[in-house]
């Protein structure tokens, strides 16, 4: 089943046509602290180069880290270690997408998390079309 679910499962990684055309057609330019790769190569629509990442694991955008973002949309143009400061004491540590989890932010009033919401003020009048 593992070569099959590479195949046609996009959403699980990299398919194995995504992988020989990053390995043929691109160029290695780095690696994040999670395992993912960054390449570049060939030209854009725009003339600047096209650049991608191969997902360490299932294919989740805000498992790209904030410097290799800025990268992927050209803010920056060398790897982004050697363009940026080091990190912050203040810089929170990556965490992953928790939509449709048991973790996920669920706002006072969402029937999830009890579907009661604070009683109005009485600070609003509503508009009525007659005055």
């Amino acid at each position: 089943m593992g070569l099959l679910k590479n195949i046609f499962t996009w959403w699980e990684g990299a398919t194995i046509g995504t992988a020989l055309f990053s390995a043929i057609k691109g160029r290695r330019v780095g690696e994040d602290h999670m395992g993912n790769v960054y390449y570049e190569g060939g030209r854009g629509l725009d003339g600047n180069p096209r650049r991608w990442v191969i997902y360490n694991g299932s294919n989740d955008a805000s498992r790209v880290p904030a410097e290799w973002h800025g990268w992927l949309h050209h803010s920056i143009e060398g790897a982004p270690e050697s363009f940026l400061p080091p990190p912050r004491v203040w810089e929170a540590d990556y965490t992953p997408n928790q939509t449709g989890t048991a973790s996920a932010y669920r706002p006072r009033g969402a029937i999830e998390a009890g579907g009661l919401r604070a009683a109005a003020t009485g600070d609003y009048e509503a508009w009525t079309p007659d005055r």
